[in-house]
């Protein structure tokens, strides 16, 4: 059975032919945006939200996060979010087809240690997005067959996205700046091995033959930087991903521990169980009775 997570294609929204949306919400408009928004869902495009005045409560990935006139948040393609609750606000919506970023900056994206591109703004970063926005909306609103107006749209985009990444990059090295960047580089890599691997590698030492080190150096470097050991991190995504498929699915218990690599889904009970205080069942019950 297919999880039912819908996933927002940038197609089904953004004029044909075009690589960008950009939209201004009106204190006004903010209901239906919200209430649209408010479906757990992914997109396989890019998407950033800019509030002007106001504030927004989004969950990425069962992770609370608020968005006011002080922060920007980008959400990258196969997050998991809704908008969970709003005041009356007005803001910007960007969003932009997924092969336009550039390698570097999507690395520093979605490779951070928070995984939430979350970016604090001071008045005068505030400022020169909002003016950034302004000048996008204007030219994309122009004469669509104007001279070089392809390029020039692309440009604003380059310099929004090189902004933001660089923004974003001091933020992420303030934050773990006491840690030695080759401490950091193991770290990434061993987040980016679990991803994919999660539900086939579930001890440390396998991890650590991947990555061609001793499981004790590969715990105490991990552990070093986030304050977590590798089997944290390892049941975390198991979990996180049980908690996506128990509540956007009508897998039952015994197939989302098979999906999981768990043949014993009395093991994977007893795992759940104590990372987050409640079974299974009762973590689908409780969820499924706030929709």
């Amino acid at each position: 059975m297919s999880e039912k997570i819908p996933i927002y294609q940038f197609d089904e929204f953004a004029e044909k032919g075009s690589d960008i949306f950009l939209f201004h919400f009106s204190a006004a408009e903010i209901f239906q945006f919200a209430t649209e928004a408010s479906v757990p869902h992914r997109h396989d495009h890019y998407c950033c939200f800019f509030v002007e005045n106001g504030n927004m409560d989004f969950m990425i990935d069962f992770k609370p996060v608020i968005i006011n006139k002080q922060s920007m948040l980008i959400s990258y393609p196969g997050q998991v979010h809704e908008v969970v609750k709003h005041q009356t606000c007005n803001g910007w919506v960007l969003a932009f087809d997924a092969k336009l970023i550039n390698e570097n900056a999507k690395l520093i994206i979605e490779e951070s240690l928070t995984k939430i591109a979350l970016i604090s703004l001071n008045d005068d970063e505030r400022d020169w997005f909002k003016k950034l926005f302004e000048l996008i909306h204007s030219v994309i609103n122009t004469n669509k067959k104007a001279l070089f107006q392809a390029q020039l749209t692309r440009s604003l985009l380059d310099s929004f996205i090189y902004q933001a990444s660089v923004l974003y990059q001091v933020q992420e090295n303030t934050r773990i700046q006491e840690f030695s960047s080759r401490n950091i580089d193991i770290t990434k890599k061993f987040r980016q091995l679990l991803q994919k691997n999660f539900k086939t590698m579930k001890k440390p030492s396998e991890y650590a033959e991947k990555m061609n080190f001793s499981v004790s150096y590969l715990n105490d470097t991990v552990k070093a930087v986030t304050g977590f050991p590798l089997t944290y991190f390892i049941q975390q995504e198991v979990v996180n991903e049980a908690q996506r498929l128990l509540y956007y699915s009508e897998l039952s218990i015994k197939e989302v521990a098979y999906n999981l690599g768990y043949e014993d889904d009395k093991y994977f009970i007893r795992l759940f169980g104590k990372s987050t205080g409640s079974s299974p069942a009762i973590f689908r019950k409780n969820k499924i009775g706030r929709r």
